[in-house]
């Protein structure tokens, strides 16, 4: 990822900095009279900078992973799989299965679970919870994780009432539905999450998730992560630095102020600032800690469960306009501009939270007030998620010196069902213009928002790639973009992103010793190919880190998607190699993986 020198062959690391890089002879002659050791054990593979998930959320990673997964695709983790529910008959069999299976002893103890979306598993309420249990108090996570449904037992233990809410305020209050036992957006994200919070993300089940995310993180060679938005109230962030902090997590941690939890509890702008730099002195350094003066607001709903504001009318399965389908603000228009313009007269860099064209268009709005008011270079603003735009809008975003971090699943994992319904298949295809982005030269990272996308840096770099959906085919194709722009996208792009490219994000000297070690050269492949490299280990500031054999990719898979084939048939790639571990030596297994990789290259 450094222009001047794209390969190498050798890198010197003295503690955890590199102190020189190229071929074996350039980099011993650099070293002088230094003593050195030569270190070959990654002599067969490919060292690429260490892969960053520029946005994801530990606490959201860590509680819907370890609960009962039910959702929309394949979740292989590093001791199980949790396959996907396909129809409403497969779900709510799953579901009653869950339920079952849970203690008998314990009929009122909680069956959580994650994953649900109704273009996948059909119309959930209340009514049809408590036909799974009438007792057992269960709460159902959106895939999204900006909704929440409730049965009887559960509202009724978490005290989720119609008298409780008479006392709440703010327009989060029109976004619970207590007779549906159904909450989004604002109404759960700040009202319903405080009355489930102890269930959902319990201290120890919490600590549980957590270590299973560093298994996976690093199973997939992540080097850095950053949760954009800290939620001191409910985060448990002495587990965070217990954990993610421990010297055996090969990665780095940073968070970001969260602006909206500010404005949320009633703070005046005038004192957001002040009260951000006490956060952000609380963990300023380290490896688990707060990026200096960065922040993170939120404009429109979430995406996934289409409650995105869009400038053109939702569509109803017929195609027609759907006038009950309305978009919502996570943060009123008039409220983000007074907080973002606090910030950004303050000289802070603003992460935004946007999905749709008309949050898109409100922010960009408020940006360019900004600027027009206090002009600001190299403020690197960041479009987060940058689902729904127009290509004005993307050249609007070059003008205004923003930059661009990109969810590249959306088209992969959402545009088949989008485009059937709520989006019509014009704009479901597409979401996520990376290409015009890049071709606008606006810098671009790429990021799982995990759970909402695999916090698989390859896999990302695939889907922005490939845009191969579900079903096999691709998403408008002129919007996928080069091998090389969707890895740089996940090192040094991710990197600029946190104003730490001086850090992380390729390997040159002074940087920190951090790589992820590779099977496979990405460049030697086709893109479509990106997802199968298996991840050997990573190289952590200077320490090796392997992957344990049985949680590498050509031995565990990874979620399959639908190959289409010709004459209409379809291809379930790595679905046969996800359980292969079941009676097999990993040489078997490793065997079946390569055969499985080759077949799948021959017929694509």
């Amino acid at each position: 990822m450094e222009p001047g020198f794209p390969t190498a062959q050798a890198v010197a690391v003295r503690g955890d900095r590199i102190v020189a890089v190229g071929s074996f002879e350039t980099v011993v002659a650099a070293l002088g009279d230094v003593p050195f050791e030569v270190d070959d054990t990654l002599s067969e593979y490919v060292v690429l900078p260490g892969l960053i998930d520029q946005h994801l959320h530990p606490l959201l990673g860590a509680a819907t992973l370890s609960m009962t997964v039910i959702s929309t695709e394949d979740w292989v983790l590093p001791d199980h799989t949790a396959p996907a529910a396909h129809t409403p008959e497969e779900y709510l069999a799953r579901l009653r299965a869950a339920e079952q299976a849970l203690p008998e002893g314990d009929p009122d103890g909680w069956l959580l679970t994650w994953g649900y979306h109704p273009l996948w598993h059909g119309p959930l309420d209340r009514a049809v919870l408590d036909e799974v249990s009438a007792t057992r108090p269960i709460a159902v996570w959106h895939r999204s994780c900006h909704e929440i449904y409730l049965n009887s037992a559960a509202t009724h233990r978490a005290g989720v009432t119609a008298e409780w809410l008479a006392t709440q305020s703010g327009h989060g209050t029109a976004q619970v539905d207590i007779d549906a036992g159904h909450s989004w957006e604002a109404g759960f994200m700040e009202l319903v999450i405080t009355r489930v919070a102890p269930m959902l993300l319990g201290r120890d089940r919490l600590a549980v998730g957590l270590r299973q995310m560093v298994a996976y993180l690093h199973q997939h060679g992540v080097t850095a992560i950053n949760e954009p938005g800290i939620m001191w109230e409910i985060e448990p962030f002495d587990l965070y630095q217990q954990i993610l902090g421990s010297d055996e997590t090969p990665f780095t941690s940073t968070f970001l102020v969260d602006g909206r939890a500010q404005a949320a509890a009633g703070l005046d702008p005038s004192a957001v600032v002040e009260d951000a730099l006490t956060q952000i002195a609380r963990a300023p350094s380290g490896k688990v800690r707060l990026l200096d003066r960065q922040v993170k607001f939120y404009a429109d709903g979430a995406i996934i469960s289409q409650r995105m504001q869009m400038t053109e009318p939702y569509l109803d399965d017929e195609g027609r306009p759907d006038p009950d389908h309305l978009g919502e603000w996570i943060m009123e228009p008039e409220a983000l501009e007074r907080y973002f313009r606090t910030y950004w007269d303050a000289g802070w860099q603003v992460h935004t939270h946007v999905t749709g064209d008309l949050g898109l268009q409100v922010l960009l709005d408020v940006i360019q007030r900004c600027m027009i008011a206090t002009p600001r270079s190299d403020h690197r603003t960041t479009i987060v998620h940058f689902a729904n735009s127009t290509e004005e809008q993307v050249e609007r975003i070059a003008r205004l010196g923003c930059i661009v971090s990109s969810n590249p699943y959306y088209p992969v994992g959402f545009a088949d069902r989008y485009a059937a319904h709520g989006l019509g298949p014009e704009r479901a295809d597409a979401m996520t213009r990376n290409q015009s982005v890049v071709a606008q030269h606006v810098p671009l990272s790429l990021h799982s928002d995990l759970p909402m996308a695999p916090a698989e840096p390859l896999f990302l770099a695939w889907c922005a790639a490939t845009r191969r959906t579900e079903s096999g085919r691709v998403a408008a194709p002129e919007q996928r973009v080069s091998l090389d722009d969707a890895l740089r996208a996940v090192t040094i792009g991710a990197a600029q992103s946190w104003r730490m490219e001086h850090e992380l994000g390729s390997i040159a000297p002074g940087k920190v010793a951090t790589f992820t070690v590779l099977g496979a050269d990405p460049y030697d492949l086709d893109p479509e190919r990106l997802r199968d490299i298996p991840v050997i280990g990573t190289v952590y500031q200077g320490r090796w880190f392997p992957v344990p054999q049985q949680n590498r990719r050509d031995v565990v898979g990874h979620a399959p998607a639908m190959i289409a084939l010709p004459g209409g048939s379809a291809l379930q790639t790595g679905a046969g190699v996800a359980h292969l571990d079941s009676g097999c030596t990993c040489e078997v297994a490793g065997a079946i993986a390569a055969a499985c990789a080759t077949a799948w290259a021959s017929v694509g």
